[in-house]
């Protein structure tokens, strides 16, 4: 697996989880696990939809 997933998206990735899982708990309701699927995908620096559809948000370094 390479990484595919860079800084910015990273971040927007941790914050969406979170509030996904936390809209979960406030409504008592089993969708907020879907919240921890941008979590892995932050953590991990890898989206499997990005490397099907060809997208890369991480830095080139040189």
């Amino acid at each position: 697996m390479k990484a595919n997933v860079g800084s910015p998206d990273k971040v927007i990735r941790i914050v969406l989880g979170a509030v996904i899982i936390g809209a979960g708990f406030y409504f008592k309701s089993w969708f907020g696990l879907i919240g921890i699927v941008p979590l892995l995908t932050a953590l991990m620096n890898f989206c499997p939809l990005y490397s099907i559809i060809g997208v890369n948000t991480c830095s080139v370094k040189k």
